[in-house]
């Protein structure tokens, strides 16, 4: 069964992250991402745990009506300038098979994060990680590094450099300003872990993907995001009504991902 294939019907998946039902699951690294959009439960049928690659990535963007144009590409077709100091290697455009050789853990807060020193994060201020390569890694980087600080007091730093500019962008400050900050404690990677990713779709412009998780209690869970490609880097794309995820679900295991590698005990 396919992860997008069940929804839940009662309205939580429209919820801004922090005011699902999610974040009642676990408590630190799951209730950061649980509550970033949409929230399903999906049933693994058969148990195989074999890990392989995800669903093989488009040349389309997301059809998704919630999602907005993406912006950032100059009306004369010329590629836009990167930030200063930032220079990366754009030349594979093929979606990752496995995990890059390159690939560390990096923590913020009680979370561990993937980047890699040639697809990105290149570039740290604060929490403000950035500098990613315009490669399908790049942008999963980017959607792991961005969507991890939103629940704690980085927030603003975060959504001000690294959110689309748009209508979504607009509703999420609106929501998440009226709301408390739940910086997260404990141990890097006690509550929960990411292990891996599936490309949905990717062009040199946007790109939308599964992020496996794996939480305290052993259960896996699915966010779906997406980046476009604006002011030289990848941003965080929100749905319209302000939602960073377009949808959550559970998942039965690693199977039909592609996994992290590096050491973080996935």
């Amino acid at each position: 069964m396919s992860p997008r294939s069940r929804r839940n019907n009662s309205g939580e998946w429209e919820k801004p992250f922090w005011q699902q039902t999610g974040w009642l699951l676990s408590a630190g690294f799951f209730l950061v991402l649980a509550l970033l959009g949409g929230f399903a439960v999906f049933a693994d049928d058969d148990g195989d745990t074999n890990a392989g690659q995800g669903p093989e990535a488009t040349a389309a963007p997301s059809s998704d009506p919630a999602q907005g144009t993406p912006s950032g590409k100059p009306s004369n077709g010329t590629e836009e300038p990167r930030p200063a100091g930032c220079r990366t290697d754009d030349s594979d455009q093929a979606v990752p098979p496995k995990s890059p050789a390159d690939l560390k853990w990096k923590i913020y807060q009680a979370d561990l994060v993937p980047v890699s020193a040639t697809a990105g994060p290149l570039l740290y201020d604060g929490a403000v990680w950035s500098c990613f390569a315009r490669t399908p890694l790049g942008a999963v980087l980017a959607l792991h590094s961005i969507t991890s600080k939103m629940s704690g007091s980085d927030w603003k730093a975060v959504t001000d450099k690294q959110i689309a500019r748009g209508p979504g962008k607009d509703a999420f400050v609106a929501t998440r300003s009226k709301e408390a900050d739940k910086n997260a404690t404990g141990a890097p990677g006690s509550d929960g872990t990411y292990v891996g990713f599936s490309m949905l779709t990717y062009t040199k412009d946007q790109a939308t993907a599964m992020l496996l998780m794996r939480i305290a209690d052993g259960k896996y869970g699915v966010a779906t995001a997406s980046v476009v490609w604006e002011d030289g880097d990848w941003k965080l794309r929100p749905t319209l009504k302000g939602s960073l995820t377009e949808s959550i679900t559970f998942v039965g295991g690693p199977e039909g991902f592609v996994l992290w590698g590096g050491g973080n005990g996935a």
